[in-house]
């Protein structure tokens, strides 16, 4: 039987990690977020697969938020 994923816990495509980053900004009319990590780097989010608003906190995995965290 294979390995459920060979890679561990990395995208099997592109080696990255989701990253879990909480909303601070949203940009509506483009469909972008600005988003925090834990070490408080920040980076842009395409967030056309989520409905967020700030304070939220997403899964975001190659500058896309793919869900919502709910804690």
């Amino acid at each position: 039987m294979p390995a459920d994923n060979a890679c561990g816990d990395h995208c099997i495509t592109c080696s990255d990690e989701g990253i879990p980053m909480r909303v601070e900004r949203v940009d509506d009319v483009r469909g972008l977020a600005l988003c925090a990590a834990d070490d408080g780097s920040k980076s842009t989010v395409e967030i056309a697969l989520v409905d967020v608003v700030p304070g939220d906190s997403v899964l975001v995995h190659a500058g896309v938020a793919l869900t919502e965290l709910r804690s």
